[in-house]
């Protein structure tokens, strides 16, 4: 049960009101010294001197690196601080006015300056080091926390704030938990769930071809693959903040129960999921159709499938849907669909002739394949007209039906009116 904030002990905050007690004369006594306005003028002084040699100094950098043939992995690295450079000057300008007053006088005249200096060359640390992270979310909360963490330990007030948070303690069973443990956890985790994504996607990308398996089956293995790596990064969490996984029983069926009534969609779609990969009925790349939506499957994930259209828009379809209802995929054995378009011609037309020119004229369509060979039928007699239709081969339905069948039409057309043969509307 969490404690009330009454029975907050005074004693649990003690250690860091002391400290901040003995800190705040001192910081006094620092401001009303005659070396105080010095410094407090040489900070922003080093600032705009290093915003002003900034500029020259990136000129030269650049002709510098233009000169030299590096890879584009080495320029993509070097560019990292380059970016920084302005505050990189400032931080170098701070610690060489901190050197030399140290040489001339003593230590504590300096201290604005070496406060800033170290809070510049955290701040500048930590930003470098949080271009790696390239979730904005994670690097944002990565970069405030560890700011925090390395301004408390610059002020000297981080083991004194450590105390004040685990002292904010509550009980679950026999279980201790503290504001404390909860931070440190949060941070254990997110920085083991990056490195478990990052770890997988890297491995995906090496295994990509290395492995002679299809395409359903490299999704597949780096789908557990990832999931063996977040359920790594989770155990290890806990073991590190010292949370047995023993005292997580009792919680763990109350999750998968709930897990169990409240989130059956999801599971299912997991499921699923795991289904179509393994029967291999529908594959990245493969040319689907679900009702009204015709479209190329771009990704099989975990919860659903993305299917793009030619019009541009990407439908998420879930995996349930790809076993409970009829999907029919255009390229499931073979890539080569089979196209008819339906036509008809004045009855007192030559039929031999109309077939002869309708296949012909699809031979110079550069999608329809040669083997086999467009057929053209005769399907019914009628005084008002005869009536065909013309089948033919592709081997690209990603590349779209509608068209190619408009572009057949279109090529019948212009060869029936060369040879003066009309065409008219079918007979019903």
């Amino acid at each position: 049960m969490m404690l009330p904030l009454a029975q907050i002990q005074s004693s649990d905050w003690q250690p860091l009101l002391d400290r901040l007690a003995a800190e705040l004369p001192r910081l006094a006594e620092q401001l009303m010294t005659p070396w105080m306005l010095p410094q407090l003028m040489i900070v922003p002084a080093a600032y705009y001197l290093a915003v002003y040699l900034a500029v020259p100094l990136r000129l030269r950098l650049d002709a510098l690196l233009r000169s030299y043939p590096l890879p584009a992995r080495a320029l993509t690295l070097i560019a990292i601080p380059l970016r920084h450079l302005k505050w990189i000057v400032f931080i170098l300008l701070l610690w060489l006015i901190l050197v030399m007053a140290r040489q001339l006088t003593w230590a504590s005249r300096s201290y604005v300056v070496e406060l800033a200096a170290s809070l510049a060359t955290a701040w500048l640390s930590i930003n470098i080091v949080s271009t790696i992270i390239r979730n904005p979310a994670l690097q944002r909360a990565f970069a405030a926390c560890a700011w925090s963490i390395a301004a408390l330990n610059i002020l000297g007030v981080l083991d004194d704030t450590q105390a004040m948070l685990d002292s904010l303690s509550f009980n679950v069973g026999e279980l201790r938990l503290s504001v404390l443990l909860l931070l440190k956890g949060a941070i254990i985790l997110g920085i083991s769930l990056w490195l478990a994504n990052f770890a997988s996607a890297f491995l995906e990308k090496r295994l990509h071809g290395a492995l002679e398996a299809t395409p359903t089956l490299e999704v597949l293995f780096g789908k557990i693959l990832k999931a063996l790596l977040v359920v790594g990064a989770v155990v290890f969490s806990l073991s590190a903040i010292g949370i047995q996984l023993t005292a997580l029983a009792v919680f763990s069926g109350a999750l998968g129960l709930g897990i169990g009534f409240g989130l059956q969609k999801v599971a299912s779609n997991l499921m699923s999921g795991i289904i179509i990969l393994l029967d291999k009925s529908v594959k990245p790349g493969d040319v689907i159709q679900r009702g009204n939506t015709f479209g190329w499957i771009t990704a099989l994930k975990a919860r659903y499938v993305s299917v793009a259209t030619r019009e541009g828009v990407e439908y998420l379809i879930p995996n349930e849907d790809f076993i409970t209802s009829q999907v029919i995929n255009w390229s499931y054995s073979n890539p080569r669909v089979r196209l008819e378009v339906k036509f008809a011609v004045k009855p007192e037309s030559d039929p031999h002739a109309v077939g002869a020119i309708a296949c012909a004229a699809l031979g110079k369509l550069g999608r329809v394949l040669g083997d086999p060979l467009p057929a053209c039928h005769v399907v019914a007699f009628s005084a008002a007209s005869l009536d065909f239709v013309l089948r033919f081969w592709i081997k690209d339905p990603e590349q779209g039906i509608t068209n190619i069948r408009s572009d057949a039409m279109l090529a019948v057309w212009d060869a029936l009116k060369a040879e003066d043969l009309v065409m008219v509307s079918a007979h019903s």
